[in-house]
């Protein structure tokens, strides 16, 4: 088994286009910023809260929309069987676009569909499901050593992000998990080492990576590990989504060494006029774009379940990327040539929910664009890599 290291570190808008004589750097001293983790945590306290799942409960219960029929989706999926069998692995290969695929779809499957198990488990109240969720959970925790390949980091970071909000729903309500610590313990030694450090790569995968880190922070009650990842998103974020206050370029990661206007255009996959929302990935596919966008969503809510509400921060990036994507996604009128060349490669994913509700239902911001492609696609379902059921746990919930 390969060795890795661990270190812990304590909707219109203006067009903007320039020229850089010394690019942005987003929070350089961000490693050393206070720590954001809670003095106590939350728990259930990963994506979603009791107090959430209360009011989720309490409208499936009464038959209402939209959650009754994003309930029986979730349901009557596969992730919901409860004849579901883990396919756990000592080594999980991954290679680029998951090629090879040696337990890559299944390590993901079966994390989500713990996560599926113990959202039913609290709306039902059926154990059957709960005790499904720990078989799963105690397969794979009994089994994986390691992930490899090239595609190691990303693999990890998206099952990561499911494990957690498993775990906290079956360890801190349900109760009866005996082997809760073995469980920890493969977090601690087999993903957390994979993910601590980062990535250089496009800002979806540190951003995957970040959320994950947070999720195993919080279940292990690990300060330190909750703190890292607070710090790579505080410089993640404004690298990945451009607001004009940044400047005529956007900000950049300074390990990532983008210290030139074609380097950082390069980055962007070419794409060389700035406006407010646009990302880092948009001009390569809005699939990815969306799993970055999700993330950033699903770091703000749980920092907010933790007491520390990072939207006031982060929320006008959030509002922006969601809105930007979204307009486009729609595919009312033609992309203009600025934008990707005048061509984009839609896609955008089940991934809306989160920040929506953060932003339309809590803090009463219109979303017009967000607010179209979010309720059309309503219920939303799993992008089967590391989303799922989000109208379920978080349409037009105010808790």
């Amino acid at each position: 088994m390969r060795k890795k290291p661990l270190v812990l570190a304590a909707a219109c808008v203006a067009l903007v286009a320039g020229t850089l004589s010394s690019p942005a750097v987003a929070s350089p001293k961000a490693e050393t910023m206070v720590p954001q983790a809670p003095a106590v945590f939350t728990h259930p306290g990963v994506g979603v809260s009791r107090a959430q799942l209360d009011f989720v409960r309490a409208k499936v219960q009464a038959g209402a929309q939209p959650w009754t029929d994003a309930f029986n989706q979730a349901k009557n999926s596969s992730y919901g069987s409860l004849s579901r069998t883990p396919k756990p692995r000592a080594v999980v290969e991954c290679g680029p676009y998951s090629n090879p695929n040696l337990g890559c779809t299944d390590e993901r499957q079966d994390a989500i569909a713990a996560y599926t198990d113990a959202v039913l488990w609290y709306i039902t109240r059926d154990d059957r499901y709960a005790q499904k969720a720990i078989q799963l959970m105690d397969a794979w925790s009994a089994t994986i050593q390691d992930h490899t390949n090239s595609n190691a980091p990303l693999q990890t970071a998206w099952s990561a992000s499911s494990w957690p909000k498993a775990a906290e729903i079956i360890k801190h309500v349900y109760g009866n998990w005996p082997n809760s610590g073995r469980f920890a313990t493969m977090l601690r030694n087999v993903y957390l080492p994979e993910i601590i450090n980062g990535s250089n790569s496009n800002g979806n995968w540190e951003l995957t990576m970040t959320e994950a880190i947070q999720g195993i922070g919080v279940f292990l009650e690990d300060r330190a590990v909750y703190d890292k990842a607070i710090s790579l998103y505080r410089v993640r974020v404004p690298a990945f989504v451009y607001l004009e206050s940044d400047g005529p370029l956007p900000k950049t990661k300074p390990s990532q060494n983008l210290n030139t206007r074609e380097k950082i255009i390069a980055y962007w996959h070419g794409q060389e006029t700035f406006v407010n929302g646009v990302t880092q990935e948009t001009c390569r596919d809005f699939t990815h774009t969306g799993y970055g966008i999700s993330s950033i969503s699903h770091v703000l809510e749980t920092s907010r379940i933790q007491g520390i509400d990072l939207y006031l921060e982060f929320g006008e990036r959030l509002r922006h990327a969601l809105g930007f994507q979204s307009r486009w996604e729609r595919n009312l009128e033609p992309v203009p040539s600025w934008l990707c060349n005048g061509s984009v490669n839609r896609g955008l994913g089940p991934i809306t929910e989160v920040g929506f509700n953060a932003l339309h239902t809590r803090l009463g911001i219109a979303m017009t664009n967000t607010q179209a492609i979010t309720e059309s696609r309503r219920p939303a379902g799993s992008n089967s890599l590391f989303v799922a059921w989000e109208t379920l746990t978080h349409a037009e919930n105010p808790s």
